[in-house]
């Protein structure tokens, strides 16, 4: 397939480098030969226009993954709006906009598959974009993320710019937000199942009927599809990311019960939201550029729940991972990477 572009000696900024999708596509470029940079939340606010255009034009990347943003479970999304949309409208206007400013020459967005509408037909095309009403519990994130899809599409048709745009499936692994109210369904049934092991409790709750469909995707296989279309993808259609395969939340469940060794039962809160009923993407423009995703969803959770353990699973119960805090309403995937400085942290060349 032809390349079309080379990230040796090439300078790329990830844009949420902290969070569990920025952390995985640092780990999968360094295999990449390029030159990596960085910059956390204290130092560079993503939300203030003329901070990201200063810093852009000081750093000159040659290319942007835009994994930055304020993300969520239900209740977070509920709770906060206006926080949601608004943080992520400005994140995606600012660095997609001062991209073009600093003549960036490649940009992966990556949006969510939440955009889709509610009830769009199973398994979800590209092409579903906008033609139904979104899942009411999400809208607003969805708003934000479809908007910087559009601004992709529009800077490519206006100014040619080569900035691409990905719709990942629900992700899990290393480095997610295991609060066991605030988080997406794997990291916090993880931690229940988990905390109900250790404190051998006989129940777990779920939130819903448990009937849910959903598509799960460890977090490497996305960062290796993000590579992937980087270097070979050129195209205004966003592209979905995701196995193709999904689960119900209660078979979801019941694998990490086994993952973890509990034996219980789970009971069932009807009062709680199900969320959108059915949601797995159709793959098939990826797979006909080139590329599966590898991790099995029993391998991979298996793999996230040594991680979670290793991580120390009384650390990141609470909402605090790795010795720092999470905001419980929805963390920043740009997250605190601890610099100190303006300057970019240098990952360096492999």
């Amino acid at each position: 397939m032809r390349e079309l572009f080379d990230f040796t000696g090439r300078r790329v900024w990830v844009a949420g480098h902290a969070g569990m999708v920025g952390s995985a596509v640092v780990r999968r470029l360094a295999r990449e030969g390029c030159e990596i940079l960085t910059v956390g939340r204290k130092d560079l606010d993503l939300r203030r226009q003329s901070k990201v255009e200063d810093w852009m034009e000081a750093n000159r990347p040659d290319a942007v993954v835009l994994a930055a943003g304020r993300v969520g479970g239900i209740v977070a999304n509920s709770s906060l709006p206006g926080d949601f949309i608004y943080d992520n409208l400005a994140i995606a206007a600012n660095v997609i906009h001062a991209a073009r400013g600093c003549g960036v020459t490649r940009l992966l967005y990556l949006g969510s598959s939440c955009i889709y509408p509610k009830l769009a037909e199973q398994p979800m095309t590209e092409g579903a974009l906008l033609t139904g009403p979104l899942e009411p519990s999400n809208e607003w994130y969805a708003v934000a993320k479809i908007a910087g899809v559009k601004l992709c599409q529009a800077y490519r048709l206006q100014h040619g710019c080569d900035f691409i745009a990905a719709m990942p499936t629900n992700l899990y692994g290393s480095g997610d937000n295991f609060d066991p109210v605030n988080s997406h369904v794997v990291p916090g049934l993880m931690a229940r199942i988990d905390r109900a092991l250790v404190e051998g409790a006989d129940s777990v709750r779920i939130w819903g009927s448990g009937t849910p469909r959903r598509d799960f995707l460890h977090v490497d296989d996305l960062a290796d599809a993000a590579v992937f279309l980087l270097r070979h993808y050129s195209g205004d259609l966003p592209v979905n990311i995701g196995t193709g395969q999904d689960v119900s939340v209660l078979e979801l469940a019941e694998m990490l019960a086994e993952t973890i060794g509990w034996r219980g039962r789970f009971d069932f809160d009807p009062s709680k939201p199900d969320g959108a009923p059915h949601k797995v993407l159709d793959i098939g423009v990826l797979k006909s550029l080139g590329w599966t995703a590898g991790t099995p969803l029993r391998d991979g959770l298996a793999a996230t729940y040594r991680w979670y353990r290793q991580a120390g699973a009384d650390n990141v119960r609470g909402g605090v991972i790795q010795g720092r805090s999470l905001d419980s309403a929805g963390p920043w995937l740009d997250g605190n990477g601890g610099e100190k400085t303006m300057a970019p942290q240098h990952i360096g060349r492999s």
